[in-house]
């Protein structure tokens, strides 16, 4: 938005949607009015919900684009077509007429992960609107020129190279939390919009920052007795889950051991052989995800396939690790390359990849990140006081309610990054964000503190159940559900044993041990641990297959300059992990996405 002239604005808005241009898949466009200080670009992948914007209603009077995806009730378009409207055969060009029949209010009723821009001719006004949970993140920054904001920060430093400073505070929340908090950046002068936005324009500058929904109007809710809530996010779950299977573009189950992929197979009743499913496997072993994502599949009919992320993801692994930092702008750090090699492969499979992700942190308010303690002599003191200031800021967030910690502050803060760098290839889907299935969810029985981490277990494997009493039968990954007696007691002890001595035998080794097993090498130890739960064992190939790489990369004369780093402590640490007599796995993690960080962005000047 800006009153600048057009031969000013519209170079700039090409270079941004440049930057957003990441595949060949990708479609793009621009879409500008000049009277009202309008221009507005997209990027898209090919035959999404939001390929082939704009839309606008009849009169040409509203117009809207819009990115990522809406899951509406069945029969809108009918309803809108019953009143005179003409709807194209898909996609979301239904939404410029929603407008036109209930005006801003039309907001608190969009389902899913979005933002959008919306432009009203006849008000002269234009809105800039987002998701109620904020996970389909828009990006501004206010100039005397003027207001920009994007999908991607990086369209945003195409052209405010000025923007390219690293604020510290938030780069001591990355560290602390893996994430930035409160809607900040780690550039100065950029933010995140916050969630159920609505922000007016007229023209060209904000008139309003409004928002279009409050957590409160949930969390104040009645919680309801254990047996009425069950019953109604049963309802709520079996009648809207095949939204999320609708569509024009086929769907992959992206399966897991776990009970929230498992409980969306045993209400989704597909024809065998429908649904491709597929679990992303390591080379120590079959893992548990994949031996039991097998047998789930096989249950339901559909074929199931395995995405090995081996040899040939680390051969590529410093392009892989440079991309996922710079996709995500900053928002992950460089072990989740192995998922965004994990998923380029999901979408040969399928372009719409569907999840259980977020069932664990709704339904059984799992807390998935927290502040961790400050690397020992690795940073100079000023920089250690916005780590530990980081624990404040994360104190005073996590409190109230915990479902609202969950979808409000963990999910567009912490798991965006991941979301992100996987809507890069396909569309990411979920139904444990529904709008209806989460409002229930605040109204669960209130368990005691000491319980907080399995609240509702019992919920959602009765719901499984109900749905398909076969996959009832089956234990999770973890061990729950299953059978009963002293067999399947025991089993449940030894896949927990499994699953932390797996965290102990990688991220968790505490130096002792690995002085221990440095000495016992020949012996090879890992594989008695390694793979049983999980396919990405960074700590051993930081040792072997990456130990290149990661001293090319973090002893690099530039690397050790950074101001905020103690060079001598990040060359014992990296010397130390190399030689395999010390972890230091969390460490290098960050150090090498921090190094990342400031080569994609914060170097470059133009």
């Amino acid at each position: 938005m800006t009153e600048m002239p057009r031969e000013w604005a519209e170079p700039q808005l090409l270079r941004m949607v440049a930057a957003l241009r990441h595949e060949s898949f990708y479609t793009s466009g621009t879409w500008l009015d000049e009277s009202l200080g309008v221009y507005v670009g997209w990027a898209a992948r090919k035959h999404s919900f939001s390929d082939g914007m704009p839309v606008h209603n009849e009169a040409g009077d509203v117009t809207v684009v819009f990115s990522g995806e809406e899951f509406p009730e069945p029969g809108i378009a009918g309803r809108l077509q019953a009143r005179g409207h003409t709807l194209e055969a898909k996609g979301p060009s239904y939404l410029a007429h929603l407008y036109e029949e209930e005006d801003q209010s039309f907001l608190r009723g969009l389902n899913g992960r979005f933002h959008g821009f919306l432009v009203d001719r006849k008000s002269g006004t234009g809105t800039l609107f987002n998701d109620r949970f904020g996970m389909h993140r828009i990006y501004y920054h206010q100039s005397k020129e003027a207001f920009y904001f994007a999908a991607e920060a990086k369209a945003i430093l195409a052209v405010c190279p000025e923007l390219r400073s690293a604020d510290a505070q938030s780069l001591g929340e990355f560290v602390a939390c893996g994430c930035v908090l409160e809607n900040r950046t780690l550039f100065a002068g950029i933010r995140v919009l916050p969630p159920a936005s609505a922000w007016v324009f007229k023209p060209a500058r904000v008139e309003q920052r409004t928002s279009y929904f409050q957590p409160k109007e949930w969390e104040e809710q009645a919680p309801l007795d254990q047996e009425s809530f069950y019953q109604e996010l049963r309802q709520a779950f079996s009648r809207n889950l095949p939204r999320y299977f609708n569509g024009q573009e086929e769907v992959g189950m992206s399966l897991t051991g776990g009970l929230d992929t498992r409980m969306i197979l045993a209400w989704h009743k597909a024809p065998s052989g429908s649904l491709p499913c597929y679990t992303f496997g390591g080379t120590f072993r079959e893992c548990e995800d994949l031996r039991l994502a097998r047998n789930v599949a096989r249950i339901c009919g559909q074929p199931h396939s395995v995405i090995p992320v081996g040899t040939d993801f680390l051969t590529q692994f410093p392009k892989y690790a440079e991309r996922a930092v710079y996709l995500s702008d900053g928002c992950v750090d460089v072990t989740r390359s192995s998922d965004l090699y994990a998923n380029v492969h999901a979408r040969e499979i399928a372009p719409v990849r569907m999840t259980g992700n977020y069932g664990s942190e709704v339904l059984r308010w799992a807390p998935a990140f927290k502040t961790g303690t400050v690397p020992e002599g690795l940073f100079q003191s000023e920089f250690v006081s916005h780590i530990r200031a980081a624990s404040d800021t994360y104190a005073g967030v996590a409190q109230g309610h915990p479902v609202s910690f969950a979808v409000f502050r963990q999910a567009p803060w912490h798991h965006y990054g991941l979301q992100a760098l996987e809507q890069t290839q396909l569309s990411l889907r979920t139904p444990y964000l529904d709008n209806e299935f989460v409002r229930i969810a605040f109204r669960a029985p209130k368990p005691a503190l000491s319980q907080r981490d399995t609240a509702n277990v019992d919920v959602c494997l009765r719901l499984i159940g109900d749905g398909n009493p076969a996959l009832r039968q089956m234990r999770t990954d973890r061990g729950l559900g299953g059978g009963r007696g002293l067999w399947a007691n025991a089993e449940r002890q030894f896949l927990e044993f499994t699953f932390r001595s797996e965290y102990a035998y990688d991220y968790g080794m505490p130096q002792w041990l690995a002085r221990i097993d440095h000495s016992l090498a020949a012996l090879r130890l890992e594989r008695l641990f390694l793979g049983r739960h999980k396919f990405a064992h960074y700590r051993v190939w930081y040792r072997d297959a990456l130990s290149g790489y990661v001293r090319e990369t973090l002893l690099d004369a530039k690397s050790l300059s950074r101001p905020y780093l103690k060079r001598d402590r990040v060359e014992t640490m990296v010397n130390g992990h190399v030689k395999g007599d010390r972890n230091y796995t969390t460490e290098i993690n960050k150090l090498l996405t921090l190094e990342l960080i400031h080569r994609l962005f914060l170097d470059q000047q133009s």
